[in-house]
């Protein structure tokens, strides 16, 4: 029991500092998501040159997509146009960004890592995007622009929707659809944390993992097969900088792990060829490291608000009842979505005579 309860303890730290961060997150998804037409997004991604692919990572980081969410949502893009150099820059920057993961950085790794990480996120998906563009030869035509859908209520588009409508659409996605997708993801992400602020020794990562280029390696190989949304990965990171993790390897996980996975190793490979999955794989190692080891160098800079990252799981930003009420709020959604998912699933099964 003593266990359980330090575990359970070191994971609702980590909820609470998370929770207010992510709701918001949430809310401005849903704003996305209704307000911004993201069909539209495949007509400006369909040249093999620099400015398409830029526009396919600048397009990818604000969206909520995490590494499953994101491979239908390439996909469509392919089949409307987009070209390969597009979609890898699109593939990469997507999933290691979107509007909550931003604010759950911000939350447990202070304002400079979230910055750091958006960026990185952009060069990584452009320097990947602009290799494909160059070295794999991409004929395909663009196809006729598919119908477009209504966001609000799934049907035509060419009709309106009242304000009130459209801010039940907004919570709808924020809540529903996005939060049904990552909640499980982000509870998981938040107990590996919490047990690795219990059982992990102050003093292992110095002796086990060491530092620099070493720790960076190891991150960099435990990422790329991990199933990690971009949120998710945020608290084990924080868990383990608090454990003396650096900077810069804790930021190769949080690009390397919900970038790759083997979905989407495969999805590329029968997409758009082998070539582009060693450029994909080559153009996140050689990113992630060394604007990884830049983080380690700037984090020693003696410049205030750099290292505010981790230590705010110690000081706090905001009010504890705030943090509290956000997490119940957060785990009340999450709980809701699942128990709704699984009574529709028995009435679907039920309806099919299973």
């Amino acid at each position: 029991m003593d266990i359980i309860t330090g575990v359970l303890i070191e994971s609702y730290v980590l909820l609470n500092e998370m929770s207010p961060y992510l709701l918001f997150g949430f809310f401005f998804a849903g704003l996305l998501h209704i307000f911004i037409d993201t069909s539209t997004i495949a007509g400006h991604l369909g040249g093999s040159n620099t400015l398409s692919v830029v526009k396919a990572s600048l397009f990818g980081i604000p969206l909520p997509l995490c590494s499953c969410g994101v491979i239908p949502a390439a996909l469509s893009l392919r089949r409307q146009g987009a070209s390969k150099g597009s979609m890898l820059s699109f593939l990469i920057s997507t999933p290691t960004t979107g509007l909550d993961s931003i604010f759950a950085t911000y939350s447990l790794l202070g304002g400079f890592f979230a910055g750091y990480r958006l960026l990185a996120s952009f060069v990584t998906g452009v320097l990947s995007g602009i290799l494909a563009n160059l070295l794999i030869k991409d004929s395909t035509a663009r196809p006729a622009q598919a119908e477009k859908k209504c966001e609000v209520c799934g049907g035509e588009e060419h009709h309106k929707h009242s304000p009130a409508e459209k801010a039940k659409g907004v919570f709808g996605y924020a809540f529903g659809t996005l939060l049904s997708d990552t909640g499980g993801w982000i509870l998981g992400g938040i107990l590996i944390g919490g047990c690795i602020a219990y059982f992990m020794p102050d003093d292992f990562i110095g002796t086990y993992l060491g530092d620099g280029w070493k720790a960076m390696g190891i991150m960099l190989v435990t990422g790329i097969p991990m199933y990690v949304c971009a949120t998710g990965s945020i608290p084990i990171a924080a868990a383990l900088m608090l454990k003396g993790l650096s900077p810069g390897a804790a930021f190769v996980f949080l690009l390397a792990g919900p970038a790759t996975n083997a979905v989407s190793i495969t999805l590329i490979s029968r997409e758009i060829g082998k070539r582009a999955v060693v450029m994909y794989i080559i153009s996140i190692a050689i990113s992630g490291l060394l604007m990884g080891y830049l983080l380690d160098i700037l984090w020693e800079l003696p410049i205030a608000g750099i290292a505010d990252g981790a230590t705010a799981l110690k000081k706090g930003f905001l009010p504890y009842w705030v943090k509290a009420m956000s997490s119940f709020l957060l785990l009340a959604a999450i709980l809701f979505n699942y128990f709704r998912n699984r009574r529709q699933g028995v009435e679907s099964c039920d309806a099919g005579g299973v």
